[in-house]
């Protein structure tokens, strides 16, 4: 592992299971099974998006993550 973290990278894999998420074909279940897969590739999707859309920095040693949660306009 490299001594030098590269939080755009961490970034940009968020982004990608994101997309991973969004494309994932659903399973052959139905009733609640199928819902309940729904709603969690939902909340997923939601939280690797939200880390993708982030600003990273790194200041001695602490990663701080900027994500604007504002509507966009």
């Amino acid at each position: 592992m490299s001594d030098e973290f590269d939080a755009q990278a961490m970034i940009e894999r968020f982004r990608d299971r994101a997309r991973a998420v969004k494309n994932r074909p659903l399973p052959p279940v139905g009733g609640d099974e199928r819902r309940l897969f729904i709603e969690a590739a939902q909340r997923d999707y939601m939280d690797f998006a939200i880390v993708g859309d982030a600003e990273a920095s790194i200041e001695d040693g602490v990663l701080t993550l900027r994500i604007d949660l504002r509507p966009k306009s």
